[in-house]
């Protein structure tokens, strides 16, 4: 038995030389490249977090609109990611600069790979933040579904990701003056999901509602999605996703702490589905199943600010109380007559900011300091100041946004205008933006059917 062991010992040193001389790795470089495995996995569940995107626009909206719906998702990925690339993640995270905007590392140009002192490659955590980018951008296209210009997709992914998510980043994630406040955000229910929100509430201000959605008397018409399924599909891929959204912002494998954030999403998203369902059926005396599905986001945007800093029983609340928020801030937005096809305002913009200011109320001493971000909330701590931090960081990102989309948009509308004609809204987005309808066999059924 010895002699077989030396033996397949020696066969595999003359296949892979490397292995009679090269010591084992060191915990320095073993942790950091664990580490950038798990960020780098995060970044792939982030990714694909962009699938359950398209199939939630595409099934909250009509057929006509399907090939465009899917198609712009991916080219304003690819273009945002170049952008980001070459000026967004300087302005993030450069070195450089100041509280307010980043310098350096643009056209950003890493090492080759990270050194046993390093936590992890910053290739991974390049790509870790730019799947955030594309999902805060992902949420900003509700605003426009179903009348925009591909045009302006264009135009306002290039300003979105060089300027506006990068500036905000930098104030709460890059060393800005909101993080030496203290703001905790930590995946980004501000960062991500508010910024997206206020974007699309500027274009669907300045885009004004969809033909048919409003009568001469105020009253709105339901403009149902042509397929359910695709969006409760879409719900379990971003809630899947959002596993690495939450538990990847740990950046290191560590002590699994990383497990404790996962495990609080999970509660989160679970009480944001029960409870919407719930004040679904005890308002409008049947269950809602889009309601449900928006409670269940919203409880996963709630919980992303908070997942880290908080306990399972207030993982649990924020998410319930979410639900509950996006119910009645759907009615509320309609009655504001904002035309929200896939209710972005509700599930991200509402959402994301209860649960900003949620870690004012229950976030603890003990996690604030394993983070290293601020502080106990107050009902851990009976001081005020966490609540005000996250207040402020609510108002202040949420007037930057508001004042560079509708700066940036406004301008757009009078130089080339961004919303098709009504011509071109009625015939639906495949045909005229793309030439081809997303579902040909069916839309030319129907089509034979009118002219017969």
């Amino acid at each position: 038995m010895v002699k077989k062991v030396l033996l397949t010992l020696g066969a595999l040193s003359l296949i892979f030389p490397a292995m009679a001389f090269a010591g084992a790795p060191s915990a320095g470089m073993l942790n950091m490249g664990l580490n950038t495995l798990w960020i780098l996995l995060a970044g792939v569940l982030v990714l694909l977090m962009q699938g359950g995107f398209i199939l939630l626009e595409t099934g909250s909206t009509r057929m006509k609109n399907a090939g465009h719906v899917a198609g712009k998702t991916i080219f304003t990925m690819g273009l945002a990611s170049l952008i980001y690339w070459a000026v967004g993640y300087g302005v993030a995270f450069g070195p450089n600069g100041n509280d307010f905007f980043g310098l350096g590392n643009f056209f950003f140009n890493p090492p080759i790979a990270a050194g046993e002192t390093d936590g992890y490659a910053t290739t991974a955590f390049f790509i870790f933040q730019l799947m955030f980018v594309t999902i805060s951008l992902s949420i900003a296209w509700g605003g426009f579904a179903e009348r925009a210009k591909l045009s302006s997709y264009l135009i306002f992914t290039i300003f979105f990701a060089s300027v506006i998510y990068p500036v905000v980043a930098r104030w709460i994630w890059g060393g800005g003056w909101l993080a030496q406040d203290g703001a905790q955000d930590y995946a980004g229910s501000t960062v991500v999901h508010l910024t997206g929100a206020l974007v699309a509430f500027a274009a669907t201000v300045l885009l004004k509602p969809r033909i048919g959605k409003y009568n001469k008397d105020g009253s709105a018409n339901e403009i149902l999605g042509h397929n359910q399924v695709f969006t409760a599909l879409s719900v379990l891929l971003l809630w899947v996703g959002w596993f690495g959204f939450n538990a990847g912002s740990a950046l290191s494998v560590g002590d699994g702490f990383f497990a404790y954030v996962a495990f609080n999403t999970q509660l989160g998203a679970a009480a944001g589905a029960v409870s919407a369902l719930l004040i679904s059926w005890a308002v409008m005396g049947k269950t809602d199943i889009t309601t449900m599905l928006n409670g269940a986001l919203a409880g996963l945007v709630a919980i992303t600010a908070s997942s880290a800093f908080v306990e399972p029983w207030a993982a649990v609340v924020i998410g319930f109380l979410a639900g509950i928020l996006v119910f009645y801030s759907v009615k509320f937005f309609e009655k504001m007559k904002v035309d929200d096809p896939i209710y972005a305002l509700s599930v991200h913009g509402a959402a994301g900011v209860w649960g900003t200011l949620a870690n004012g109320f229950f976030a603890t001493e003990e996690l604030a300091a394993k983070v290293g971000v601020g502080q106990g909330g107050l009902f851990d701590t009976g001081s005020w100041y966490q609540l005000w931090v996250q207040f402020e960081s609510v108002v202040v990102v949420g007037a930057f946004v508001l004042a560079a989309s509708f700066l940036i948009l406004g301008v757009m509308k009078m130089i080339m205008g961004f919303r098709v004609t009504e011509e071109q809204e009625i015939i639906g987005l495949d045909l005229s933006e793309h030439g081809n309808y997303g579902y040909p066999e069916q839309m030319k059924k129907a089509q034979q059917k009118l002219n017969a």
